[in-house]
């Protein structure tokens, strides 16, 4: 039986639009942890620091999707240069401006600029899209990219801190500026892989967030967004309250590898099963699986419930996305996968800080009832889209 994740690479140029997008999204994962390790060392607090990196989440929400929507508009090799320039160009700014001891005001207008990032995850999804709209290869690439952010944020945090405390203060956000220049540079390079411009139609002008279907599929990636940010935090606070604060990265770490394992796998299936059901049971199993972790009651125990949770967390994610490449008109396809890929990033962000506020108030365990919500809101998204679509 042939590998299928080999079959992919056979198309001329996906290897390099690969490694090349895969270096182009790690700052991505680097950059809200460096700027909090670097302004933590330099202003010896945590107040700064946090706002600063929220300036930042919260800008690349926002920017994110509009700089997808001028990619399907121009193109990606005039849009992505200018998106980075800006984005980068911001981020050195911060950086100086840190080092110079520059007023606040100066380091939160720099991290707003810096959100003018391009999501280079949705850029790669596009060119797999253009190259298998309609072939069973579609899935196994979605899958491929599924795993490769899991890496991607697996890697890049610790990789971003080490630097920092290692070397010097800067030296984490400069290393993802790095890859941004370097990773995007050579991506627009790939001129043979990169989509074309479809024509606008009349009837789709305005953003694709106006489509109820997007919108059902953005609420399901936030909740499900919300259930990772809260088992960042509540595995950290929780091994810390068992006396063994080393084994919160093992619990991380089985998520993800979870998540990983079930992504590579599902890439494999060609399943005749319809994506909108296909949906709708990644969306039930996602919630069931947030009960188990309100039983944990050991590490042990804890790392059994995050790994089955991860187990399905790829799968769903994967279906999410040929949803979306069904759903949305090529002519607004990199603008409908980002806006997927900003629902998670603002989830992580509601349930880290959602489940700090729980932890701080009535325990570590607390902190999985907010799960158990996002959990709900995950059903009640899929069951929706799923009349919606089928």
């Amino acid at each position: 039986m042939a590998n299928p994740y080999r079959e992919l690479f056979k198309a001329p140029g996906s290897r390099a639009f690969v490694l090349a997008g895969m270096i182009a999204r790690m700052p991505i994962s680097m950059t809200g942890i460096g700027l909090i390790t670097m302004l933590a060392q330099l202003h010896g607090g945590y107040a700064l620091a946090g706002s600063v990196a929220a300036t930042f989440a919260l800008a690349t929400a926002f920017c994110a999707p509009q700089v997808s929507r001028l990619v399907d508009r121009y193109g990606q090799s005039r849009i992505l240069p200018l998106a980075a320039g800006l984005g980068g160009g911001a981020l050195l700014a911060l950086l100086l401006c840190t080092r110079l001891q520059a007023p606040h005001w100066t380091l939160f207008l720099c991290a707003a600029l810096a959100g003018c990032m391009p999501s280079m995850s949705a850029m790669v999804r596009a060119r797999w899209t253009e190259l298998y709209r309609g072939q069973p290869q579609l899935q196994t690439a979605y899958a491929l990219e599924s795993v490769l952010d899991e890496v991607c944020f697996i890697v890049g945090p610790p990789l971003s801190v080490g630097l920092s405390v290692g070397l010097f203060p800067e030296a984490g956000p400069l290393a993802a500026l790095l890859m941004l220049v370097l990773g995007v540079s050579v991506f627009v390079m790939q001129k043979s892989t990169e989509p074309p411009v479809h024509p606008h139609e009349e009837g789709h002008a305005g953003s694709i967030i106006r489509s109820v279907e997007i919108r059902l599929l953005l609420l399901l990636m936030t909740a499900m967004g919300t259930i990772v940010g809260v088992v960042d935090v509540v595995s950290v606070a929780f091994a810390q309250q068992q006396g063994q604060p080393a084994a919160a990265s093992i619990v991380l770490s089985v998520y993800a590898i979870g998540s990983c394992l079930a992504g590579i796998a599902f890439g494999a299936l060609k399943l005749a099963t319809p994506l909108p059901r296909l949906f709708m049971y990644g969306g039930i199993a996602t919630a069931l699986t947030t009960l188990p972790l309100l039983l944990a009651s050991n590490i042990l125990r804890l790392s059994l419930a995050v790994f089955v949770a991860g187990l399905f967390f790829s799968p769903t994610l994967i279906v999410a996305m040929a949803l979306v490449e069904r759903s949305v008109p090529p002519a607004k396809l990199t603008e409908g996968l980002t806006w997927l890929v900003t629902g998670l990033s603002i989830g992580v962000a509601l349930g880290a800080a959602g489940s700090g506020a729980l932890v701080d108030q009535f325990g570590a365990r607390s902190g999985f009832w907010l799960a158990l919500a996002g959990g709900a809101v995950v059903l009640g998204a899929a069951l929706q889209s799923y009349r919606r679509m089928r």
